[in-house]
């Protein structure tokens, strides 16, 4: 009887904790991922065939050292947000939409990585000499192509995934599911034009991530 109480509290309250977990990841990886662009934009020549000079500072190869170091963590962050989201949706769950939901998540932390890995070792490499030309034109365009092209159209996908399953679940507020679909379409169309478009994505987690959390200490007051 006491274990089947227990079970019951446990039941009763994850409803609560969901909420403020996914909350709290989602505004982790929305910060460290902010900040990994922002070092990395301001950091890296926008041009991918740009001479290799810039790897002789050794505050941008800090700067940049620190923003793929930040990745990984911002990565763990996301997964907890998608998993925890997923968790609170639970059975009203579409099938069709919970797959590419989570599918284009995974993809989306696989390419971040491994652009990071590419970029990581061209810092690497470039601490025991300067890289040829070719070979830093060949990591730069992979590491562009990885994380402007594939990643964020992933990310784009996610958006337009979960803004559907947001507005056929009705867990977060209507403005965000209209900025979902705003930031999605210049995910799709206009990475390629500035490569601070990227920062639509986080920012919006982060306003779903706020909007989640205020929603759950309003249920908690309510309890």
């Amino acid at each position: 009887m006491a274990e089947a109480a227990g079970q019951d509290v446990l039941r009763a309250g994850s409803p609560l904790r969901t909420p403020r977990s996914a909350a709290l990841a989602g505004i982790l990886f929305s910060v460290l991922l902010i900040t990994a662009l922002t070092l990395l934009e301001l950091s890296v020549p926008a041009h991918p065939g740009a001479p290799g000079t810039w790897l002789t500072d050794s505050r941008r190869r800090t700067a940049v050292a620190i923003a793929l170091n930040l990745v990984p963590f911002a990565g763990i962050a996301f997964l907890w947000f998608v998993g925890v989201l997923r968790d609170r949706i639970g059975d009203r769950e579409d099938r069709f939409f919970a797959t590419v939901f989570l599918g284009s998540g995974l993809l989306f932390v696989g390419m971040m990585f491994v652009a990071a890995a590419v970029g990581g070792g061209i810092i690497a490499a470039a601490t025991s000499g300067p890289p040829g030309a070719g070979t830093l034109a060949l990591g730069r365009n992979v590491t562009s192509l990885l994380l402007n092209v594939y990643a964020m159209r992933m990310a784009a996908v996610f958006t337009l995934t979960a803004v559907t399953i947001a507005r056929r679940t009705a867990i977060v507020s209507r403005w965000l599911t209209v900025a979902g679909l705003v930031t999605a379409v210049l995910l799709l169309v206009g990475v390629g034009i500035s490569a601070w478009v990227e920062l639509l994505f986080p920012a919006w987690i982060l306003a779903l991530s706020i909007d989640v959390l205020v929603a759950g200490r309003k249920a908690e007051r309510l309890a």
